[in-house]
């Protein structure tokens, strides 16, 4: 599993390592009952603090996304779609805030950007 993390944002490196890891899960990379790293072998391997990691993996079973059991380990969670759907509209709501105030701080009139979206939204992929 390739974490990256990055100095140049002002996330913090627990929510990076929580967003990669939900987005390896979304994207099928992951899938339900594959093992995640030990959180000192992650640590280790992206060079962060174990307390670093330990964060990201509380966030990431709080979401529902891994199960941890002492002495076994974490594994990815069975997977909820209602869960994982919620989550992804989560991140469209977040594009959709920035290209609105982009929108809006560029004089873009709102039934261009609809018109914009819809377009997107029909396109075949």
């Amino acid at each position: 599993m390739e974490i990256i993390i990055s100095s140049n944002t002002s996330k913090p490196i627990y929510e990076q390592i929580t967003s990669q890891i939900k987005a390896m899960i979304m994207s099928g990379a992951l899938r339900t009952g594959d093992p995640i790293p030990s959180m000192r072998a992650l640590a280790k391997s992206i060079h962060v603090s174990v307390i670093t990691v330990q964060r990201a993996y509380e966030d990431l079973q709080r979401d529902g996304f891994i199960e941890t059991t002492i002495g076994r380990g974490s594994f990815v969670s069975a997977q909820n779609k209602d869960f994982y759907q919620e989550e992804q509209q989560r991140q469209a709501e977040e594009h959709l805030q920035q290209a609105a105030d982009i929108a809006r701080t560029s004089g873009i009139p709102l039934h261009k950007l609809v018109e914009l979206l819809t377009m997107f939204y029909q396109e075949t992929p």
